[in-house]
């Protein structure tokens, strides 16, 4: 039987949107992929202005290593003047204009080693500015798993809740359907209502703290909006001993640092006991124009020789400062180091903690599963009332947000032990993003 034209006009105009709906969605780029913490990491280190004036203030350093090189190096000028006195031009020494164009070479030939000092003064700066590099991107590293972390646990709160909200709503639907068959009370389907309406503001409540915590993880990777994160890697089931990681404070950077610090302090004290030995130099002019009685002399060598005899004491006072400042870096190292071991402690024992609480809660969230679904069939044989229900109810939605929080407090803990022995993670490039 065929259909009357106006039905099929309608029926293709009913069908239109959907199918607009349907072409658009092929046509539209695919979703970018999830990111993993290193994602986000690897995005952070190009953001970061901390990281880009680290590498900054090495390529300052760099040039103080070229300024110490240059005391070692010869030095060669071209210089030229004209003098002009009050002579008759009768002779050789009276003359009225004297120009002059020489190639001046000059070469320190001993200064106490105090260039070789500076410049290995510089080089132990260099390594410094890279460990500092290095320690601000595990800084940087912390508070990227910070808020990863920190968007994980608002996102998997809100799965809770949203499992809660829809037991919330069967438990309605379900007393409902009992108080028109006389069964249940008023009450008790007012107070279902009255808890799922509580629930979904509790739901609207973690909905602006999941979206303050990915604004935050956008911060600092510089994405304009983060959508869909994972974790691949599983919490470790045990850890190894705890002097394990205490061995590997000398890894920490800060140590590093106070290390390359102690031999800077070092080599600044070779400078200034320089200061009590001669300086030797040797120059030499090539004269390319000369006048006068010195006009055949083509070329001339000066070798000179400063002994230093008394200076004030100057020279003293700086070299019991340079020693007495290698006396405090040897002082802030051990320091630096005690704390670096007391920080590896710290962060062990709240690991160890924070793995045992996870586990037990693990248990608890199943104990709380199997109440709840006990409560439920006990309501409907009228073992139990309907408060009590709801109570197994709430204790299960305590217990599935406190694994949770435990369980990203544990991750938040795992990356603050890594760093705090000095693993530096290998970032991996992040994958292309789309910008909305």
């Amino acid at each position: 039987m065929r259909r009357p034209l106006g039905l099929l006009i309608s029926g293709c105009i009913a069908a239109a949107p959907a199918a607009w709906a349907a072409l658009e969605s092929l046509n539209a780029p695919p979703a970018p992929p999830p990111l993993t913490l290193l994602n986000c990491y690897q995005l952070a280190l190009t953001h970061s202005e901390t990281i880009a004036i680290q590498r900054e203030r090495l390529a300052e350093t760099e040039g103080r290593f070229l300024q110490a090189l240059s005391g070692i190096l010869p030095r060669a000028t071209f210089a030229w003047s004209e003098k002009r006195q009050d002579g008759s031009g009768g002779s050789a020494f009276q003359l009225r204009e004297i120009p002059e164009r020489k190639f001046v070479v000059t070469q320190p030939l001993f200064a106490g080693f105090k260039e070789f000092a500076a410049m290995a003064g510089s080089r132990a700066e260099r390594r410094q500015r890279l460990q500092e590099e290095a320690n601000a991107q595990l800084l940087l590293l912390t508070d990227v798993a910070e808020a990863f972390y920190l968007l994980r646990q608002q996102r998997e709160e809100l799965g809770a809740l949203e499992i809660t909200r829809a037991a919330l709503r069967d438990r309605l639907e379900e007393l409902t359907q009992r108080e028109r068959l006389g069964r249940s009370r008023t009450s008790e389907v007012v107070s279902a209502e009255a808890q799922l309406h509580q629930m979904e503001a509790e739901i609207a409540q973690v909905l602006g703290q999941e979206t303050t915590a990915r604004q935050l993880l956008e911060f600092l990777t510089g994405l304009p909006r983060i959508d869909a994160i994972i974790d691949p890697d599983p919490l470790p089931s045990s850890l190894e001993p705890e002097a394990a990681y205490v061995t590997q404070t000398d890894r920490r950077p800060d140590i590093r640092i106070a290390e390359e610090a102690l031999q800077i302090a070092r080599q600044q004290a070779r400078i200034a006991r320089s200061r009590f030995y001669p300086t030797v130099s040797a120059e030499s002019n090539y004269y390319a124009k000369r006048v006068g009685a010195s006009s055949g002399v083509d070329w001339d060598a000066l070798l000179k020789v400063d002994v230093p005899l008394f200076q004030g004491g100057q020279a003293l006072g700086e070299s019991r400062e340079a020693s007495s400042q290698v006396r405090v870096a040897q002082l802030q190292l051990a320091q630096v180091r005690r704390r670096a071991q007391l920080n590896i402690r710290e962060s062990y024992r709240q690991l160890e903690a924070a793995l045992i609480r996870v586990r037990l809660l693990t248990q608890a969230l199943a104990a709380s599963e199997e109440t709840y679904r006990l409560d439920v069939d006990d309501y409907r044989l009228r073992l139990v009332n309907h408060l009590e229900v709801l109570q197994a109810l709430q204790t299960l939605q305590a217990a599935r947000r406190n694994l949770v929080q435990a369980t990203m407090e544990a991750k938040r803990l795992v990356w603050q032990l890594r760093a705090a022995v000095g693993d530096h993670p290998v970032p991996t490039p992040a994958p292309t993003t789309r910008t909305p």
